[in-house]
């Protein structure tokens, strides 16, 4: 009421909820790039304590093609407990209803996690052909806020008509643009072959959104002349680095083909990466290595000065851990010892907090 004057008692509260509220707002992760676009464990609200594996396990059986857990044990990413008794935690009912190649990214806020992947089935059918002429054009999407409970799945469009499918998306905060940056691998067909009936191949492409709901037009962001697939993206010191598969056939000319190749930019849509290293988890005479490789997915340590470079050796063991000291050499070796889930194929490691941690034990 007029001439009334507060009293310090509310002076106090007020200041005291002002406090909390300013808290409350400030409590959140930093938005420093880590993996994936993640908060830096450096500077987060709350420390990394361990990781989440998301990865699907092959056309084999009815259920590998769909979205598969599993949760470090602790900080170790090199041993994991698969969740939900090993059954699928997410499932495809929308397009080709099966899910391939599942990729988790964490907002830049800490405060949401999206869940983007391949629509795509090959089990039962296995016609790889039709795949890559008149596959989806779609991309699959999951929201989460605390990684147990989902959104409805919904189903985007991103390929033009002359795209023959739409594989292996991923993202990653590009903070400069303030969007994501959603890259994928399209074979494109002449404008004038409908029906993609010609032969083409591979070209990594990309959209940018702020929602994963709608996206810019999609534009080619890497085309070396062959085929390339499976792209993955982490930055560090200012730099992302770049693992593309490779994905020509092995000769005598192109003795990476089939492997992993690294490169690196300053401008996370730059036409023009400085190479790195080819042949990345090939097998040499001095060190054990793969027979394949695709997929890659990479990932720093959460405790020491050390990344992760997991690949899919295809037709074979499935996800296998590399590792390195020095992002920026291109030398990687393959992980002594370690207990991955029973057959991983291509997905995503994710830093995860203490209290995401405990929610996702209980599954």
């Amino acid at each position: 009421m007029p001439g009334i004057r507060p009293s310090s008692r509310s002076v106090t509260v007020l200041t005291g909820a002002l406090v909390l509220l300013l808290a409350s707002l400030t409590a959140r992760p930093s938005v420093a790039a880590g993996p994936s676009g993640a908060p830096d464990p450096a500077t987060a609200a709350e420390p990394y304590a361990g990781y989440l594996f998301v990865y699907f396990t092959g056309e084999d059986t009815a259920d590998g093609e769909q979205v598969h857990m599993a949760l470090s044990r602790g900080n170790d990413p090199l041993r994991w407990r698969e969740l939900n008794g090993g059954a699928p935690v997410l499932r495809s009912t929308l397009g080709e209803r099966g899910v391939r190649d599942p990729f988790l990214i964490r907002s830049p806020r800490g405060d949401r996690f999206f869940l983007i992947a391949t629509d795509l089935r090959i089990h039962g059918n296995g016609d790889w052909d039709r795949a890559q002429r008149h596959g989806s054009r779609s991309i699959l999407v999951w929201e989460s806020t605390d990684l147990v409970r989902w959104s409805p799945q919904r189903s985007v469009r991103v390929s033009p008509p002359t795209a023959g499918n739409t594989w292996a998306p991923e993202a990653y905060w590009d903070e400069s643009r303030g969007r994501y940056v959603v890259f994928w691998a399209s074979t494109l067909y002449a404008e004038d072959d409908p029906e993609h009936t010609g032969t083409s191949h591979h070209r990594m492409m990309y959209a940018t959104t702020r929602d994963f709901v709608t996206f810019d037009e999609a534009r080619v962001w890497h085309d070396p002349g062959h085929s390339v697939i499976d792209s993955t993206v982490i930055r560090h010191r200012g730099t992302y680095h770049r693992f593309t598969k490779d994905e020509r056939d092995r000769t005598a000319s192109n003795p990476c083909g089939k492997f992993i190749t690294q490169e690196a930019s300053t401008d996370l849509l730059d036409s023009s990466w400085e190479p790195v290293a080819t042949c990345i988890g090939r097998a040499t005479a001095t060190s054990p290595g793969l027979s394949r490789g695709e997929g890659p997915t990479v990932f720093k340590s959460n405790t020491e000065e050390k990344w992760y470079l997991f690949i899919d050796e295809f037709g074979g063991r499935g996800y296998v851990p590399f590792e390195t000291t020095d992002l920026a050499s291109g030398r990687w070796t393959m992980s002594a010892d370690h207990d991955l889930p029973a057959s991983p194929r291509h997905g995503t490691v994710l830093p995860i907090t203490r209290t995401e941690y405990a929610r996702l034990s209980a599954l």
